[in-house]
């Protein structure tokens, strides 16, 4: 068979994700178990992979979608045991005094509010959160959805406390000849995907300091009255600063602290810095910019949620509302730097097993090291008194967290084995190459030295079809670094690539785009969503490409 057949063969379960999702608008539930049908027969019958290879590869990858469900439902719990508690509000009610520029706003909660949330949570609960704070407000319910998906992007690689670079590629290379090459090269596994996480906190920097100008270019743009990016771009210095606020915590965290802590950090020092300097009014703008009034609205502007008052009890103070969010930061630091001993204490209830099924498939589950447990679920549960929650807040929100993992449940069920088994494939008696190595074979020769230009692009495909940068990463890390591999370039910068690309689909992303809107109700201009959030990922993507090639050629050759 021609390389270019079974690259095009080795496509078929990422091409119905697309066609099935894009074309058909499939939901994850029923696109994934089709594709993991679809690569499961290739595995069989074109590959010939022994049934204990793809066996072990599903069981596999269980495990790992299990870890990452953890993860899904103790953000969504906290998420939720927040709404019900009445906290949100309390948030909420503090950003809204700091300043009445919409800009300004913008800026503060989507970008790093939602940055925040980001390395809390992840999963789209950032848009979803910023989205419905943004419409209380007065933001058009479309201009909010808009921008939270926007400015979701910088954040994603590290988001969910490093869950897309530490689960989605680290598991994703975790197979015998990767570790080989590196162990050759005299690094450690852990310093390499160190060393991927730090590359990619670098080369998001410059459009990270971009991002929140690009935003506030496109509401201006789209909803401004005199629909002018001018009005967006006049708050340069003050964009700049906020984006530099997140960007510089976010890239030191990466270097000294690694890739669990640069988007929480980022977020929450960010934070620290901006809403103290725009109390004081360090560099904001002296024209205050709002939208036009509500009876100049476009009609598919609002959506059918009001955001009103729902809670019963006395104001919170906001110091007490955020207190589960400090109480998540503080437990992350505590139980992930190495030095300290709480790290290796959480690591001892782990679970792990080697040699699957007869193969070298091996893994591990340590269930007090997963944020989803601790601090997440346990936050949760502190913030019961916390808040003095009574019974039928507490169930509201568990019954909310319990109903909302149900898909994203079937999604990765399905997803995660699949990519295992498609990354498994190439242990075969046939000496076929896996599907990954095939395809990457294929798009090398087409792209050659050009590569690092679109490989982000390929990171924002796969999160536009699974609805997570972590399943993009998982379904194409191998495979961008099979790429890097054959064209002689460093696998860290071409890898790193992917999780920026990765992030940056998140602005397309089906699920993310369906979740946000749902969040203020509107209904049917998801389809509008995307294609103007086409223009800001082409320009990151762009910024990114050539970032990505000048390194390549320059720093590249002393990276593995």
């Amino acid at each position: 068979m021609s390389p270019g057949l079974l690259a095009l063969i080795a496509s078929l379960p990422i091409v119905a994700i697309f066609v099935l999702m894009a074309g058909f608008r499939w939901p994850a539930t029923r696109a994934m178990p089709l594709a993991f049908v679809i690569a499961l027969a290739l595995a069989l019958w074109v590959w010939k992979t022994p049934a204990n290879w793809i066996l072990a590869a599903s069981v596999n990858g269980l495990v790992i979608a299990g870890k990452i469900l953890f993860i899904v439902f103790g953000a969504l719990l906290v998420l939720f045991t927040l709404r019900e508690s009445g906290a949100i509000e309390a948030i909420n009610r503090g950003f809204t005094s700091i300043s009445k520029d919409k800009r300004v706003q913008a800026i503060i909660i989507a970008w790093l509010f939602g940055g925040f949330i980001e390395g809390a949570a992840g999963f789209g609960t950032p848009a979803a959160l910023a989205a419905p704070l943004l419409l209380s407000l007065g933001f058009p319910a479309l201009a909010a959805v808009m921008v939270a998906l926007i400015a979701n992007v910088t954040p994603v690689s590290f988001g969910a406390v490093g869950t897309p670079t530490l689960i989605g590629i680290q598991s994703s290379l975790d197979i015998p000849s990767v570790q080989q090459t590196i162990a050759d090269s005299g690094m450690t596994y852990a310093a390499y995907i160190n060393q991927v996480g730090i590359w990619t906190a670098a080369q998001h920097a410059i459009p990270g300091l971009l991002l929140p100008l690009i935003m506030v270019a496109m509401l201006t743009r789209f909803f401004g009255e005199k629909r002018s990016i001018r009005e967006g771009l006049a708050i340069w210095p003050y964009a700049l600063f906020a984006g530099f606020c997140f960007v510089g915590p976010y890239l030191l965290v990466a270097i000294f602290l690694g890739p669990e802590f640069p988007t929480l950090m980022g977020g929450l020092i960010g934070l620290a810095i901006l809403i103290p300097a725009t109390r004081a009014g360090f560099l904001v703008p002296e024209n205050s910019w709002d939208f036009q009034e509500k009876e100049r609205w476009e009609q598919n502007w609002t959506g059918s949620i009001t955001m009103e008052s729902t809670s019963g009890k006395g104001e919170i103070s906001i110091l007490k509302a955020w207190t589960p969010y400090i109480l998540i930061g503080l437990l992350l630091v505590l139980t992930r730097v190495r030095s300290l001993p709480f790290n290796q204490w959480v690591k001892s209830a782990g679970i792990s097993y080697t040699n699957l099924f007869d193969t070298t498939v091996s893994g591990q589950f340590d269930p007090l090291n997963n944020p989803g447990i601790i601090p997440f679920m346990l936050v949760a549960l502190l913030s019961i008194p916390l808040f003095n929650m009574g019974k039928r807040e507490v169930g509201a929100a568990w019954k909310e967290a319990l109903h909302r993992i149900k898909n994203p449940l079937i999604a990765l069920a399905f997803a995660v084995p699949m990519v295992r088994i498609m990354m498994q494939s190439g242990n075969n008696p046939e000496g076929i190459a896996g599907m990954p190595i095939a395809m990457a074979t294929a798009m090398s020769g087409v792209f050659r030295g050009t590569w690092p230009l679109v490989d982000s692009f390929v990171g924002a495909l796969g999160s536009f079809m699974a609805g997570s940068n972590t399943v993009s990463n998982m379904l194409f890390s191998l495979f961008q670094y099979s790429i890097a591999e054959q064209l002689g370039i460093s696998t860290i910068l071409t890898v790193s690539l992917q999780n920026i690309g990765g992030a940056m689909g998140n602005m397309i992303c089906v699920h993310n785009v369906i979740a946000a809107c749902a969040t203020v109700g509107l209904v049917g201009v998801e389809g509008l969503l995307i294609r103007r959030n086409l223009i800001p990922m082409a320009i990151v993507g762009g910024i990114v490409g050539l970032i990505g090639l000048i390194l390549i050629y320059t720093v590249g050759p002393g990276l593995i």
